[in-house]
């Protein structure tokens, strides 16, 4: 089975990460594409890595689609410019996926810089729950010790686990999938278009699977959770409306 890898490049800071990166993820995969999603994004790449340069910004649904247009492979891997594999880390996902033909997706476990564990698994998220985690209510109810259920905290961490979705900084999909899906919803700006992949993946009858044998590490930023009234935070309400349009039955999940 062949692999194809796809980074996205948004400016100057993305571009110094790949540079760290990219080699990490080439000697993984058969081909990678950057996306470079403006002028100031280009990185300085391996032998053999292709640039897509885009002539206007475009969301991160829209650029992973680009990604997928310009690639071949049988698995399309997505990853974050401060996302790195361990080595055999994409083997490990390809071997799973293989054992399992109605895996869509899977994610590795994705370790922060200092080692621990990060919290890359997820239950599909509630109306409360994101009411809490996006709002200054977080401040009394941290989510990572309040909803330890979404974040899927006691859940075992030495074995292969079904999993409702996963983060989208790095994600093994097979191309099948997402053919038959349509891809992912270039309407999503930037925010919960991971969740909705999963989602709708889910709904068609595709496994997602969160495979430990798979290490990744990530600089996780979590910047929506730092501040209040920004324009990211607008971004993710604005992608959590249309979520729920599409999905009204989940403001049956209050909780």
């Amino acid at each position: 089975m062949s692999v194809s890898g796809i980074i996205i490049s948004t400016g100057p800071k993305e571009a110094q990460l790949i540079e760290a990166s990219a080699p990490a993820l080439a000697q993984q995969v058969d081909e990678l594409v950057v996306i470079a999603n403006g002028l100031d994004s280009a990185a300085a790449l391996p032998d053999g890595v292709r640039v897509v340069q885009n002539a206007r910004m475009l969301g991160f649904s829209a650029n992973i689609n680009k990604g997928v247009a310009a690639t071949s492979g049988d698995y399309v891997v997505v990853s974050n410019p401060d996302a790195i594999p361990e080595p055999g880390a994409i083997d490990a996902l390809v071997a799973f996926a293989d054992e399992h033909p109605r895996c869509g997706v899977a994610g590795p476990k994705m370790v922060n810089p200092d080692g621990t564990l990060q919290a890359s698994r997820r239950r599909f998220p509630t109306v409360a729950g994101t009411i809490v985690r996006r709002t200054p209510l977080r401040l009394l109810f941290p989510p990572q010790k309040w909803q330890r259920g979404h974040y899927m905290l006691d859940a075992p961490t030495n074995a292969p686990l079904q999993v409702d979705t996963m983060l989208g900084a790095f994600l093994l999909m097979r191309r099948t999938m997402l053919e038959e899906l349509g891809g992912w919803d270039d309407g999503y700006q930037l925010y919960v278009e991971d969740i909705d992949l999963n989602y709708r993946a889910m709904r068609a009858g595709w496994e997602r699977w969160w495979v430990p044998d798979a290490v990744v590490r990530h600089e996780y930023q979590a910047v929506i959770d730092k501040r209040f009234l920004t324009r990211r935070n607008w971004w993710h309400t604005k992608a959590m409306l249309r979520f729920l349009r599409k999905h009204p039955e989940r403001l049956l999940a209050l909780r």
